[in-house]
């Protein structure tokens, strides 16, 4: 996802501790619903998270913080969603950042 986001021009990295509480939280809670769900279908579904930064407007109030425009992040998301539906699995890429 991260490299089909910078491929379309939309910044995007890997975070190695990025939601250390409630994202976490949603994140494992999502995992966890998924793997004790009932299985009657042959379809598997996949599940992730991703943080989004604030939109400049709402930065503002927060100095310092990352922001990205609207358009920018909708861009994103849409390469999010394709490449997840197009993908079978992740491919092995060292990265991220710590913070």
């Amino acid at each position: 996802i991260v490299r089909d986001m910078r491929a379309a021009g939309v910044p995007a990295m890997v975070s190695q501790t990025a939601g250390t509480f409630v994202c976490n939280h949603v994140f494992y809670g999502l995992m966890h619903v998924l793997a004790h769900r009932k299985t009657g279908s042959t379809a598997t579904t996949r599940g992730g998270f991703i943080h989004i930064p604030y939109l400049p407007e709402q930065a503002a109030r927060h100095p310092g913080a990352p922001s990205l425009a609207l358009d920018t992040l909708i861009a994103g998301l849409r390469v999010a969603v394709a490449t997840s539906l197009s993908t079978d699995a992740d491919i092995r890429e060292g990265g991220g950042q710590l913070h």
